[in-house]
């Protein structure tokens, strides 16, 4: 598999949605640090994600999606908290963990009954999620427990033959990752104090 580098301008947001509804998996620029994805309704897709990381299957997926009302299709029993902090937080670095709607790939969520989810805040992402109409499960573009590279480049050397596309849009400057809270049970936790401190969140955790 040949791994080819193309801007990520409306030319190359077009091939890649191509690229995601024929099923194939692509690398892209997020507000935080470059991920790698595909459709997340596609469990043939998700198991590229797996293999060309090196993940462990065990190891769930989180979703991007495009705005916040899409949340419904990969999350059910939402809670009012979930809206407070999503209306608050995104587009942005924050990472909901939430029950999942019964029909998301057994892949994409472990195998477990929650599913991660966040909006990212980077316009030319959400517009290729938006026009794919699916949210996307992406995670971060590294084989798994290597350091993630901050350009498109960088990417495409660490993932060479292993993902047929890498999106470029200029280095990623997010220094740390979405900050990961678990809503899925009575008691709000936060699982990974990323970009969003637990201070900036205690006004609605502790409310």
């Amino acid at each position: 598999m040949n791994t080819n580098v193309i801007d990520f301008d409306d030319a190359g947001l077009a091939f890649a949605l191509a690229q995601l509804q024929q099923g194939q998996i692509l690398c892209f620029p997020t507000d935080t640090v470059y991920g790698i994805g595909g459709s997340a309704l596609d469990e043939v897709a998700i198991a590229q994600v797996f293999q060309a990381k090196a993940r462990p299957a065990a190891v769930a997926l989180p979703a991007l999606l495009a705005d916040l009302a899409d949340l419904p299709k990969v999350a059910r029993d939402i809670p009012d908290l979930a809206w407070g902090l999503a209306e608050a937080w995104w587009p942005g670095g924050l990472t909901l963990v939430l029950s999942a709607v019964a029909h998301l790939p057994k892949l994409l969520t472990g195998g477990k009954a929650t599913i991660a989810v966040r909006v990212p805040n980077h316009g030319q992402l959400r517009n290729l999620i938006r026009q794919f109409a699916t949210p996307i499960a992406g995670t971060s573009a590294n084989l798994h427990g290597q350091p993630t590279p901050n350009t498109a480049q960088a990417v495409a050397e660490q993932l060479a033959g292993r993902v047929p596309l890498v999106l470029d849009g200029g280095v990623a400057t997010g220094e740390q990752p979405s900050t990961i809270v678990d809503l899925s049970s009575e008691q709000p936790t936060i699982l990974r104090q990323g970009v969003i401190s637990a201070a900036q969140l205690s006004p609605w955790l502790e409310a």
